[in-house]
């Protein structure tokens, strides 16, 4: 089966007006196809590896550098953490880190880093995700001892108001408050499902303290991100408290099975559904998890639903080459909240312990190597597939396939 093929049959299901969306990004760079094909990566990973052998624990099972970002947790603090968890599952630890390994060396010409620098970038990750573990101390990473970009990010969530988000998103039509259509970012969707939406929200927000906060006042489809597009997502307009600034702003996001699950379905425990799994999983890793996140269901099919993060707080690869030594922090920083993620969730349900990855950590010195190494070589597979999907789309094979 060739790489289009693979791509294809995984999007297959989903909704195919988005999918052209999503397939039409992964052809813009690399990294965005590298963004865009998960399946891919976690299917390549040899049965018999040393990524195989590593300790299992709760991974987000797509971690790469533009799936961290900043975010207000429910105590209205701003933190920065691991923040995409549609991918997350009980799986060998290696994997989340052999991803975010081979994401550097992908990102390297858009970074404008050279071969090297993105090597010496891949050994800091990988030995300070070792030392990380070995330590066994859970930290966070906070607002004031925070450097460069991330430090960037968490003073622009403490700093920012909810009226700023609107300023961009809402507009009055006479009185009525209405989410703006931007084709990039959202757009319409059909009365029926807009009911079914708002339905679903006020029937959960019965449940708490001031139910005419959450009244819907409209819902439009989200577009963010490119792995998860051509699945459910709304930004959900809200009353909040009733005046123009008070508005509030919700995300709603369709889970679906991690493409994971078949390689490990053996060792998972039973989720009520697959948004349980997100949610559940994403709380332990976390050191705080986003404000309001609850599941809620529409025809039996399970969402997340949350405070609404912008796209504009998570990583800018674009902007990361220009400080070499920010970059450097930066990758230091990526590997200790890897590592101290699978600290935070160890024991639980099948996942090492505290113990074992401190000894996993001490007991690095080879795999290390093998990491990078393995990173090196799949990110050189990464661009042969890129240069065959860019074949295939330029030629139509790859939109027209699905239709």
């Amino acid at each position: 089966m060739t790489i289009t093929e693979r791509i294809l049959k995984y999007n297959a299901n989903r909704n195919p007006d988005y999918v052209k969306m999503k397939y039409t990004g992964m052809r813009e760079t690399i990294f965005r196809f590298y963004r865009g094909t998960a399946h891919i990566f976690n299917e390549d990973i040899p049965a018999k590896s040393f990524i195989m052998r590593s300790p299992n624990c709760w991974i987000t099972g797509d971690l790469h550098l533009e799936n961290l970002g900043s975010y207000k947790a429910d105590n209205r603090l701003a933190y920065f953490d691991m923040n995409d968890f549609d991918e997350c599952i009980l799986a060998p630890c290696l994997i989340d880190a052999a991803r975010l390994a081979t994401s550097i060396f992908v990102a390297a010409d858009i970074m404008k880093i050279t071969l090297l620098e993105a090597k010496k970038l891949a050994d800091i990750f990988a030995y300070t995700y070792a030392d990380a573990l070995e330590r066994g101390y859970i930290r966070t990473i906070e607002q004031e001892t925070a450097k460069g970009i991330i430090k960037e990010l968490l003073d622009k969530v403490s700093l920012r108001k909810q009226k700023e988000l609107l300023a961009f998103r809402v507009y009055y039509k006479g009185d009525k408050p209405k989410l703006v259509i931007n084709p990039v970012y959202t757009q319409k969707i059909d009365k029926e499902t807009k009911e079914k939406v708002a339905n679903c929200i006020h029937a959960w927000a019965e449940k708490r303290e001031k139910p005419e906060f959450y009244k819907v006042r409209d819902v439009v489809h989200r577009i963010a991100g490119t792995g998860s597009l051509g699945i459910n997502r709304f930004i959900i307009l809200v009353n909040g408290t009733g005046k123009k600034g008070g508005r509030f702003l919700l995300d709603m996001k369709q889970a679906l099975p991690s493409s994971l699950h078949k390689r490990f379905a053996a060792m998972q425990p039973k989720w009520e559904n697959e948004a349980t799994r997100v949610m559940e999983i994403q709380k332990r890793v976390e050191s705080a998890y986003p404000a309001l996140m609850n599941i809620v269901e529409i025809d039996g099919v399970a969402y997340v639903l949350k405070e609404m993060q912008p796209v504009e707080d998570k990583i800018d690869i674009v902007a990361l080459g220009a400080n070499k030594e920010d970059l450097e922090y930066m990758i230091s920083d990526f590997a200790r909240l890897c590592a101290w993620g699978n600290l935070r969730s160890g024991g639980r349900q099948g996942s090492a312990i505290a113990d074992e990855l401190i000894a996993f950590g001490k007991n690095s010195s080879e795999w290390k190597k093998e990491l990078v190494a393995y990173a090196l070589n799949y990110s050189k597979k990464v661009k042969k597939d890129y240069a065959a999907y860019c074949k295939a789309f330029d030629a139509g094979g790859v939109l027209t396939t699905n239709e």
